[in-house]
């Protein structure tokens, strides 16, 4: 079984987040020849405020 986990920024529509895993189960299907009910996608969304570039938050 494999569990990817995802840091993204917030906002993004579920539809985006949806596509997101989906695209995700689909590469880790064909690269690691694993079946899709093996692979498990969680997305964390990170708050704005609380993520920083260069000491700068985002």
């Amino acid at each position: 079984m494999a569990i990817i986990t995802v840091e993204i920024l917030e906002g993004r529509p579920q539809e985006t987040r949806t596509r997101l895993m989906e695209r995700i189960t689909d590469a880790f299907v064909e690269v690691l020849d694993a079946k899709p009910e093996q692979v498990r996608v969680v997305i964390h969304e990170l708050p704005r405020g609380n993520y920083a570039v260069a000491g700068k938050p985002v």
